[in-house]
C-alpha cells in the first residue's frame, strides 16, 4: 500500500465524493424553522453542503432528521488505531482439552446483565448452546460450566453468586447507554470484585455489549470489553488464552 492510498475520504456516489449521512434527534417540534436547524447543526458538523433528507416527527416536541452531504475530511488509515486479537482461535474441541489439561475440572464461567439492563440478547448469544454467528454457546463446551443469571442482576447478587460457583470468569453484558449507565455499572462491578477478593483469587472480569470501547478495558478495571460481533469462540479462545497466562505465572 502506497503512503497516497493510506489517505481516504467517505464515498457516496463516486469515489472520493466525501458524502456522508448522518442521523440525529433534535428537541423542537418539527416545522420548517426545525429543518433549518438540522441543516445547521450539519453544517457545524462539517457537511457541507447539507441536505435533509428525511425528517419525521418524534412526538409534539421532538424531531428525527437525516441529513445528507459532502465533508471535506481525510482520514489516514496507516494511524488508526484498534486492539487486535492476541491469542488464537480454537474449536470447541481444542478448548475442551486445553481446559481439562490445565484445570483438570470444568472452567465455570458466570454471566448476567447487571442493573437495569433486561436485554439479554448479547449474554444469550455467548452463553446459550444454540450460540451466535453459526457457532455454538459456551454451553455446548463439555469442559465449561455455564451459570446464566440472566438480566437486572444487581452487582451483589453477581458478586456473591460468583463466590458460591467459584467462577473462573464472570461474563457481563451491557446494551443500555443512556447517561452512561453500561460505564457506571461495569466499573461499579470491577470495584466490587476487587473489593471482595485478593488480586490472585479473583475470576477474569469480562464485559461486551455494542456501545464499548475495546480499548477501554484498563480504564473500566476489567480484563477484556468485546464489542458487537463477537462470536462464542472467541470468548472461548479467549478463556484459555487467559488460563494459560495465569497457569505460567504461577
Amino acid at each position: 500500500m502506497t503512503e497516497q492510498s493510506h489517505i481516504i475520504r467517505p464515498y457516496g456516489d463516486t469515489t472520493g465524493d466525501g458524502m456522508v449521512q448522518a442521523s440525529f434527534t433534535l428537541p423542537v417540534p418539527h416545522s420548517k424553522v426545525a429543518e433549518g436547524a438540522a441543516a445547521q447543526l450539519a453544517a457545524k458538523m462539517g457537511i457541507e453542503p447539507a441536505l435533509v433528507v428525511h425528517a419525521k416527527p418524534m412526538g409534539p416536541d421532538f424531531t428525527f432528521f437525516v441529513v445528507y452531504g459532502r465533508v471535506h475530511h481525510l482520514v489516514d488509515v496507516s494511524k488508526v488505531e484498534v486492539v487486535e486479537r492476541d491469542y488464537p482461535l480454537l474449536t470447541p474441541k481444542e478448548v475442551n482439552a486445553a481446559v481439562k489439561r490445565a484445570l483438570r475440572r470444568r472452567l465455570t464461567v458466570v454471566g448476567a446483565c447487571i442493573g437495569s439492563d433486561a436485554h439479554t440478547v448479547g449474554i444469550d448469544a455467548i452463553l446459550n448452546i444454540k450460540g451466535f454467528a453459526g457457532e455454538k454457546g459456551l454451553e455446548y463446551y463439555r469442559e465449561l460450566k455455564v451459570v446464566n443469571l440472566g438480566a437486572q442482576v444487581s452487582v451483589p447478587q453477581l458478586v456473591e453468586r460468583a463466590r458460591e460457583e467459584k467462577a473462573d470468569a464472570v461474563l457481563v453484558s451491557q446494551v443500555v447507554t443512556q447517561r452512561d449507565a453500561h460505564l457506571l455499572n461495569t466499573r461499579e462491578m470491577s470495584a466490587a470484585f476487587r473489593e471482595s477478593y485478593p488480586s490472585d483469587k479473583r475470576p477474569l472480569l469480562i464485559v461486551g455489549g455494542p456501545r464499548f470501547d475495546e480499548s477501554a478495558a484498563a480504564d473500566l478495571g476489567v480484563d477484556r470489553v468485546f464489542t458487537r460481533g463477537t462470536t462464542p469462540g472467541e470468548v472461548a479462545s479467549y478463556l484459555v488464552h487467559q488460563l494459560a497466562r495465569r497457569g505460567s505465572a504461577a
